[in-house]
């Protein structure tokens, strides 16, 4: 009995002196960290120096947290190392029969490829462009037409003398399976994504009180007819928003916004896309209308066979293709705007083009995890954007490190968001001396506490790269878990003292 005893000591003075070998945050975190806003939270940190591989503070550091979107590091990562750096997705259309007098016999079949920017970011400079507050979470939508890729699309349509089609358009979706909503945002997952599978809801107040506000949709589709009766109100109130849908035809949705919102910035409570593939072929066949091609979308009672579809896929039949651009430059869209729906699609993505003998995205990720000698005992993932995850700090940080010895690490690190500078963390430490120096992903994971009438945020995160003032290239990775305050929006407050340590921490590494 006394070995045993003598035993479990030894073990616990060992697992002791691991815990004392990590060293403390520094002072001036401490007293963040002390904050009477943060009494009844978790605190979680590590910073690695990635050259010397030494621990340089560390709190908690193999803890589970609540990571929210810094989950999204995983995933992009996974996705770069998977699919690679360079990969491009090809979305392409077939006809499925001959071309007789510019008339198909047949019809044209859209191939879903999973590109989530089947959009109008693409800008010179082989770039996508973003707004730091996505339109998928309600922020205003890019400029020009959101069908701009579709449109090119039918422009190669129209060049192959095609100016018809006896059959109709149809979306192959089968790339993995349509319908299940991301846990952020609620939109749907699907490998085809046209405008992020929303439509925008431009709402403009007017210049003062009583004047009617206006409503601006995009893109303008048959799918969804929008009628308007908003009021002005003085600035400082607050709107009083009422949607209503008639949802009784799945293929012609009407919506009805009454009410009134304050004088003040655009707002835009953007409509979800139900059937992101039934959008798809709506929307190509109107695109393809307007550049004078009669088509039609598929007829609503027939149903698609994807395996026989497939064997008409011959380059032969080939009529347009979008490739898209690099999947490093996808890394600044998922990662600067944390935008969901692309992250939550990239583990389906991955089990279908990469899946074999039944594995998913996740045995994916897990086995280049544990290739790359990460401990998967502080990761638990059950989605890609992050609304079904755990993380402990130490692994975060190791795996940022490991992706530091990627050919892709800087275009990985330039995709975060910059503290103070652009993305999420835009507004987050505007003049604290770290402000432009600190490159790392957010997260956010919160609920509202009916008991005491406002926000909990279970997690809120931050987690990336820094070259400190002493010129050490630093990973890592903050968490608080559980914040709840008197007054203001915790969020704020978190997201203020997260990027508030990262600061401070890159000034006093040495």
């Amino acid at each position: 009995m006394s070995r045993r005893f003598t035993v479990l000591t030894l073990s616990s003075l060992a697992t002791a002196a691991v815990a004392i070998a990590q060293p403390a945050p520094h002072a001036r975190i401490q007293e963040v960290m002390n904050r009477p806003e943060f009494t009844h939270a978790h605190w979680g940190m590590e910073f690695y120096d990635i050259a010397s591989g030494k621990v340089l503070m560390s709190h908690n550091g193999d803890r589970l947290f609540v990571p929210g979107s810094t989950t999204k590091v995983v995933t992009m990562a996974t996705a770069m190392q998977t699919l690679g750096a360079d990969h491009r997705f090809r979305t392409r259309v077939y006809r499925t029969g001959p071309v007789r007098n510019g008339i198909v016999q047949g019809d044209l079949v859209l191939v879903a490829s999973g590109d989530p920017n089947i959009s109008n970011r693409v800008r010179e400079g082989d770039r996508y462009a973003f707004i730091d507050q996505d339109h998928s979470y309600s922020g205003q939508p890019l400029p020009g037409d959101p069908l701009l890729t579709l449109r090119q699309m039918a422009q190669q349509v129209v060049a192959k003398g095609i100016r018809g089609v006896t059959g109709q358009v149809i979306v192959d979706a089968s790339l993995f399976r349509e319908g299940a909503r991301e846990l952020g945002t609620r939109v749907v997952l699907s490998p085809m994504v046209v405008n992020d599978n929303v439509i925008d809801l431009v709402v403009t107040p007017g210049r003062r009180a009583g004047e009617p506000a206006t409503v601006t949709v995009s893109p303008k589709t048959s799918l969804l007819t929008v009628q308007a009766y908003l009021t002005t109100t003085d600035s400082g109130t607050a709107p009083a928003v009422r949607m209503v849908e008639d949802s009784t035809n799945k293929d012609r949705r009407f919506l009805v916004i009454s009410g009134s919102v304050p004088v003040g910035p655009p707002s835009n409570p953007r409509w979800v896309v139900p059937s992101p593939s039934r959008f798809g072929e709506i929307t190509f066949a109107e695109v393809l209308n307007d550049a004078g091609v009669a088509a039609i979308p598929r007829l609503g009672s027939r149903a698609v066979d994807a395996t026989a579809l497939a064997a008409r896929y011959a380059d032969s039949l080939l009529v347009a293709e979008h490739v898209s651009l690099p999947l490093s430059k996808e890394a600044v869209v998922l990662l600067k705007t944390s935008q969901n729906l692309h992250a939550s699609n990239f583990p389906l993505i991955l089990g279908a083009l990469k899946g074999d003998m039944g594995r998913n995205g996740f045995d994916i990720a897990r086995e280049w995890l544990v290739s790359e000698g990460l401990d998967l005992n502080g990761a638990v993932q059950g989605d890609g954007a992050g609304g079904d995850a755990y993380f402990a700090p130490r692994f975060m940080s190791r795996l940022l490190a490991k992706v530091w010895t990627k050919p892709w690490a800087q275009e990985f690190k330039a995709a975060m968001p910059t503290l103070g500078k652009d993305g999420t963390l835009a507004a987050i430490q505007v003049n604290s001396p770290g402000a432009g120096k600190v490159f790392a992903k957010t997260g956010t994971y919160g609920s509202y506490d009916p008991l005491n009438r406002r926000q909990l945020i279970h997690g809120k995160g931050l987690a990336g790269y820094f070259t400190s003032k002493g010129g050490r290239e630093i990973a890592f990775a903050i968490y608080v878990n559980n914040v709840s305050v008197a007054q203001g929006d915790p969020a704020i407050v978190a997201g203020q003292a997260l990027g508030e340590i990262a600061s401070i921490a890159w000034e006093v590494v040495k």
